[in-house]
């Protein structure tokens, strides 16, 4: 985990990071080294478009994951799943998240998701499964299994 690199972003206006290099850190000792061996740099920045993103892999080489500030109100119950609720985070349907919760949202969700696609599957860029996906790296189709996200709703995969 030492190799890890972390960078910051002054966020702009009031909007504020939820999650630092420690939390990170936490939930990368948590992970058999061999899911985050390829992670080299986790960007804090303020790059979320409003709240319509709150993470991204880096395009070039999928060794960098970002995650987003927020503003200081805010409800992620529309990025939750199918079976998730508001409550598995510590914060209630119909009201703005705490603090604590956007921070378990972030770093459980949306960190792992992210840290997904960086996983190679298909080395030799050929169908995969005959899902159609031409790719070397884990399209969101295939990262269900890895964490809880639903398809490309909170990333800029395509």
């Amino acid at each position: 985990m030492s190799d890890v690199k972390f960078s910051y972003t002054e966020p702009r206006s009031d909007r504020k990071h939820y999650v630092f290099e420690q939390d990170v850190k936490v939930v990368l000792s948590r992970l058999p080294e061999e899911v985050y061996s390829r992670l080299r740099m986790v960007h804090f920045n303020d790059r979320s478009w409003g709240v319509r993103t709150l993470g991204y892999t880096s395009r070039r080489g999928r060794r960098e994951v970002a995650i987003c500030a927020l503003p200081p109100r805010v409800s992620l119950t529309r990025f939750l799943v199918k079976g998730q609720s508001p409550a598995a985070f510590g914060a209630k349907h119909g009201r703005q998240w705490p603090e604590l919760a956007v921070r378990r949202f972030l770093l459980y969700d949306v960190l792992l998701h992210e840290i997904g696609h960086l996983q190679i599957i298909n080395p030799e860029n050929r169908d995969f499964l005959g899902l159609g996906f031409m790719g070397k790296f884990s399209p969101c189709a295939l990262i269900s299994d890895f964490s809880v996200q639903p398809p490309c709703t909170l990333c800029l995969c395509g």
